[in-house]
């Protein structure tokens, strides 16, 4: 299988006054294309920590990381940001829409940065849309949808670019538990396709979606486990 993150002794210090905190002190991992894995551990754990340097929105103190045959661990700020438009697709919990404009908008946003034309922006945009159950929404500002519906516009965007792999940072933290049902099934659905995803989790019952999982604590990879049964098709599911 091919590589698509390799991390070896990665490690992460912050200096916060005269202390230093030694969020990562030795992670080494590697993850194939098309892959599901979940990051777990408890508050101080790293998990974050890691996530944030696989995202490419933070550097290792020490370490390498390589993404998609490249090593990223020493680029400066305007490369990581092209390598983050291109490679990485970002949900979060908090769904980061913006409030004035509509879904097809805020789906469209990361192909103005990759220099699509407005007509290419808007039928990519649309068709990402449609994929997560949202083509009738497409004109709807964030306001006017249910929990479970932003976070599916954040996951249409996540996945406009194409990119190499879709980072979801606690993506059901914000709703409630038939709809995190829901919102899963999709990320099941976006696997079964070929997607590449790493989730960031506290929840088990949400980690068990994922076919491996990885748990952290004190800045190390407690134990890296494949899950051999994980969670398909829940019974409860959300309408909206």
């Amino acid at each position: 299988m091919k590589k698509i993150i390799e991390t070896k002794d990665i490690q992460k210090t912050y200096r916060m006054g005269s202390e230093e905190v030694r969020a990562l002190k030795s992670v080494s991992i590697v993850i194939n294309k098309g892959e599901y894995v979940a990051f777990m551990g408890p508050s101080g754990s790293g998990k974050s920590t890691l996530m944030n340097i696989i995202g490419c929105l933070d550097t290792p103190t020490a370490g390498t990381y390589i993404l998609n045959e490249k090593d990223v661990s020493d680029m400066s700020e305007n490369e990581l940001a092209e390598i983050r438009n291109k490679e990485i697709g970002f949900v979060f919990q908090t769904f980061n829409l913006l409030p004035r404009a509509s879904c097809l908008e805020n789906v469209a946003l990361p192909l103005i940065y990759a220099g699509f034309g407005k007509t290419e922006r808007e039928e990519k945009a649309f068709k990402a849309l449609d994929s997560v159950g949202l083509g009738d929404r497409v004109h709807h500002k964030p306001n006017e949808l249910s929990g479970g519906q932003r976070q599916r516009v954040a996951i249409a965007r996540a996945l406009v670019n194409d990119p190499s792999i879709i980072l979801a940072d606690e993506p059901t933290g914000n709703l409630d538990t038939k709809t995190s049902y829901d919102i899963m099934e999709l990320f099941h659905e976006l696997h079964q396709k070929g997607n590449t995803i790493i989730m960031v989790t506290h929840e088990d019952d949400i980690a068990h979606y994922a076919h491996r999982v990885v748990r952290l604590r004190d800045g190390l990879v407690e134990t890296d486990t494949l899950n051999p049964n994980p969670t398909r098709g829940k019974a409860v599911m959300a309408t909206e």
